[in-house]
């Protein structure tokens, strides 16, 4: 058998700012997937963890996700992996049943305390939740993992500015723009941050440079406020 790994975008989030500007939050998932021989009969993997693993994850690419939850349990029955709770709990999130989901990634962290977008994927439920303190405290542990990766601090970003510290959020979110100079979400969002602290100045060049990116949101706020 083998692992790997896939990427998929669940759609985007949005928390609205007390001025009415969306701060945008970007919710990935890494996907793993286990495999067999295809030539090995079918019958002969019936009973096995991976069979119901593989079965679940191809309901889940056709958008059956109480299918593929259904056969994640099973395989979770029979060999309680990582993987498994982890890929239940994205099925999960796809239903909006984030307590259901944050329970799976915690399993997934527990067996393996290091996976650190286990930790982004539970922060982002907790976000669905209202929970921003708690979000907070997931982006954290996964930058911890993994301080390489945008996505981690754009979405720590986010919840610092939804909790009122715009500066620690403007931090989080040129950190993301120096991992990657053509995050046009960060750039939004820092510019939002910034409109908050009254630097409109600072929040029209990054509004601009989102703009510039493909950010249809900071297109229109420069239309709106920027000279």
């Amino acid at each position: 058998f083998y692992m790997k790994q896939r990427i998929a975008v669940i759609g985007a989030i949005l928390s609205l700012m007390p001025l009415g500007h969306p701060l945008l939050i970007k919710t990935g998932v890494v996907l793993s997937t286990t495999g067999f021989m295809l030539s090995v009969p079918e019958k002969v993997n019936a009973e096995t963890a991976d069979f119901y693993f593989d079965r679940a994850y191809n309901k889940a690419k056709k958008g059956d996700n109480y299918g593929a939850i259904s056969d994640y349990t099973k395989a979770i029955e029979i060999n309680p992996s990582e993987s498994t709770y982890y890929n239940r709990g994205i099925a999960k999130d796809e239903l909006k049943d984030y307590y259901g989901a944050i329970s799976d990634y915690t399993k997934a962290i527990e067996i393996n305390p290091k996976k650190d977008s286990a930790y982004f994927n539970r922060g982002n439920a907790k976000t669905a939740l209202k929970d921003y303190y708690g979000a907070i405290s997931d982006y954290t542990k996964a930058i911890e993992i993994n301080p390489n990766d945008s996505d981690f601090y754009n979405n720590r970003g986010n919840r610092k500015s939804g909790i009122k510290d715009y500066y620690g959020a403007i931090t989080d979110f040129t950190k993301a723009i120096e991992i990657n100079p053509n995050y046009a979400l960060s750039f939004a969002n820092r510019g939002s941050s910034k409109e908050l602290i009254g630097d409109m100045q600072g929040a029209c060049n990054d509004w601009r440079k989102a703009s510039s990116l493909g950010n249809e949101n900071a297109t229109q706020w420069v239309r709106d406020q920027c000279s």
